[in-house]
């Protein structure tokens, strides 16, 4: 019998992992407010390169500010989100496009946003503009807009054993001085018409002005469920203005700003009251059952 010499296999090859690396972008703030990014890990391959803010929504599309790219040193790009460009108020996803090519969804680098932390607003009338880029839970590149005029800017907030404490500052007005001189804080509840809450007086200085509205007010209509109060300032002449807190480099307060919570006697039982601010950076007042 003649032997067969039997070739080894020839071993498998490892497949082929291509890898891709999604656009990112630097983003870096001026005290005024201006964004300017800077794109890196993209070329692109034909004309018409441009950063692309969509509002997040399904009509967002329709409604999409386009801003030139322009090349800067190092292989990157460069579009800038001056403080004059309009952009309503919402949250805006980033993207990257060229002319025939699908747009690719732009991932976070490095954001300098120092020039945002404790932003004093301008003086004057006139909308506020406030921009803050930031990275989503997926890991892609935002940005939060607001656009008040005028706009009660939320400062510290003491929480007391009988009253909460809310100081702020207004801005956008021409006089704000005048404006704060007949005004009240309002604990408005969500929804209801304005004068329907608990008020208090507050004592102003110029544009700045401090509040106390006492535990026992804010529970004075509560029922038993739970009772949202968003704070207005209710000027004497003029249309309320929500209180928020925008003007620093934080997106999400809501998580990252907590407040301790007091305990009240209450018509229905013993009442549970804290400070929060809502998923758009507004300051409110929770008043839930004890316990």
């Amino acid at each position: 019998m003649t032997a067969t010499a039997v070739q080894p296999a020839a071993p498998e090859e490892s497949p082929t992992v291509t890898v891709t690396v999604p656009p990112r972008a630097h983003c870096v703030a001026d005290p005024a407010g201006t964004l300017t990014f800077d794109v890196f890990d993209w070329r692109p391959a034909g004309a018409g390169a441009g950063l692309l803010l969509t509002p997040r929504g399904p009509e967002g599309a329709a409604d999409t500010l386009r801003l030139p790219l322009a090349p800067i040193a190092g292989e990157r790009l460069r579009a800038v989100l001056t403080v004059e460009t309009p952009l309503p108020e919402g949250r805006w996803d980033v993207y990257v496009a060229e002319d025939g090519a699908q747009p690719r969804r732009l991932s976070p680098g490095n954001h300098d946003l120092r020039a945002l932390v404790d932003r004093e607003p301008p003086s004057g009338a006139g909308p506020l503009a406030v921009r803050i880029p930031y990275a989503t839970k997926y890991g892609n590149l935002s940005v939060r807009s607001w656009v008040r005029a005028p706009h009660v800017e939320a400062g510290d907030i003491r929480v007391g054993a009988e009253e909460l404490t809310v100081h702020g500052r207004l801005a956008g007005a021409e006089h704000p001085a005048d404006l704060l001189a007949g005004a009240v804080l309002e604990a408005r509840p969500r929804g209801a018409e304005p004068g329907t809450g608990p008020t208090a007086k507050p004592t102003t200085e110029g544009a700045a002005f401090s509040c106390a509205l006492r535990y026992a007010d804010l529970v004075r209509d509560w029922a038993g469920e739970r009772l949202l109060l968003d704070l207005w300032l209710r000027p004497a002449d003029g249309a309320p203005v929500r209180l928020a807190r925008i003007l620093d480099d934080v997106p999400d307060k809501k998580e990252i700003f907590v407040y301790p919570a007091r305990e009240v006697a209450a018509p229905h039982g013993a009442a549970r009251v804290v400070a929060y601010y809502t998923v758009d950076n507004d300051l409110s007042v929770r008043v839930e059952r004890a316990g």
